[in-house]
């Protein structure tokens, strides 16, 4: 690789400094303290730093880490990989994971869907992978269509190639831009934010997994990859196993996505997918932790898309506890808890609790779902039998849990 100029250099060790000791006083993982003290001092760090790398992007509303750590995890074949492992998905937290890993050849950077047009701009990515769009922080990230929109024009003219989920009507519309796309069938089981057509607002006609446009030529493109239930088919016709450890659908769309993009890397499946295998969780997703005898295992969902594959997991059996934040990075406004159907909790002793208990309690109250309130986390563990139980929580308050057992990952 190119050597940094001195200035870039500098910024670089510095933020790699700061990181350091924010780990060291314990005040968080470095993960964007790093990158915000080297970009004061040099600006222009995230192109310096990503020159002569092979990156990959990864872009979603759901799946984004979960896909990032597939990737990397495959990749890891070929040599070092940098990578934002905890999931600081803006250009702080790029910074940050390039400077700590100066030298890797190969990049896999998770990046929030509204920052993907800047970062692609400025680190020339080779390859995007897009997999799903749906509401999400609507103070903040806005409408999802706009999104859609902003991705179309960042990925019009460019080189890139685009690894993109084909049974989102919206993800396929944003990519269907690019110089190169690699459909993939990764499966869409949330519809309810892709109902219209995104080129001229017409309505879509479904049948199976298949979607086209009732008023225009809008259709789901021909898919390279499938994912078939447990399977997976590349696009020589060849059927692959998944036996992926990390559990539910979700995962094994995600695990489809990673293994296209690291064939567009030149790495082959059988080669990436034993790779894969070895992941059994990210950032704390899918953990379990222990406390007097009661084993809980954490479950993330931050909208209703992510709620959905978050009821596909848990099990049927067991009592929930249930936990929701509306802090900066959850989002203020928790009324997409009324697009989550909470019917599938009936007959399962529930616990709620976290900052919005209150919110979700009234949800859970007019879909008849029996449950009974808690103050803390810690206070809802507590009144479990010992034995299992799942936690599903949001961004924010999944973190405090995480917190409560030392951020077990």
């Amino acid at each position: 690789m190119t050597q940094l100029p001195l200035r870039a250099q500098l910024a670089s060790a510095l933020g790699r400094s700061a990181a350091t000791l924010s780990r060291m006083t314990g005040r968080g993982d470095g993960s964007v303290i790093g990158g915000r003290v080297g970009l004061m001092l040099e600006p222009d760090l995230l192109r310096k730093l990503a020159r002569d790398r092979k990156l990959a992007l990864v872009s979603a509303t759901n799946g984004k880490t979960t896909t990032t750590r597939l990737i990397t995890s495959a990749l890891l074949e070929m040599g070092e990989v940098a990578t934002n492992v905890f999931g600081a998905n803006m250009p702080a937290g790029h910074v940050s994971a390039l400077s700590q890993h100066k030298d890797a050849p190969y990049g896999v950077l998770e990046v929030d869907e509204k920052y993907l047009p800047e970062v692609l701009d400025t680190t020339g990515a080779g390859v995007v992978c897009l997999m799903n769009l749906s509401r999400d922080q609507m103070d903040r990230a806005a409408e999802i269509w706009l999104l859609a929109q902003k991705w179309r024009r960042a990925l019009s003219g460019k080189p890139t190639h685009v690894i993109a989920n084909c049974d989102d009507p919206l993800v396929t519309w944003g990519a269907s831009t690019a110089a190169k796309v690699t459909w993939v069938a990764g499966g869409q089981r949330w519809k309810e934010d892709s109902w219209c057509c995104p080129e001229c607002g017409g309505p879509l006609d479904r049948k199976d997994a298949d979607w086209a446009c009732r008023e225009c030529t809008f259709h789901r493109p021909e898919p390279q990859w499938v994912l078939d239930d447990d399977a997976v088919i590349d696009p020589r016709g060849q059927r692959w196993l998944l036996d992926i450890q990390l559990p539910g659908l979700a995962n094994r769309s995600n695990a489809v996505m990673a293994l296209a993009v690291a064939e567009a890397f030149d790495l082959p499946v059988e080669r990436a997918l034993p790779r894969l295998r070895e992941v059994t969780s990210v950032a704390g997703r899918y953990t379990t932790v222990e406390r007097e005898g009661r084993q809980a295992r954490l479950l993330l969902a931050k909208n209703p898309a992510g709620w959905l594959e978050a009821f596909d997991v848990a099990d049927p059996r067991l009592p929930i506890i249930l936990s929701v934040n509306a802090q900066g990075p959850d989002g203020r406004d928790t009324s997409w808890l009324w697009d989550v159907d909470y019917r599938i909790l009936r007959g399962r002793p529930v616990f709620v609790t976290g900052e919005r208990r209150l919110d979700l309690a009234l949800r859970l109250d007019v879909a008849d779902v029996p449950f009974a309130v808690c103050e803390t986390f810690a206070e809802a563990l507590a009144m479990q039998p010992p034995g299992r139980v799942d936690v599903i929580a949001n961004y924010t308050a999944f973190q405090q849990i995480r917190s409560e057992f030392g951020r077990a990952v």
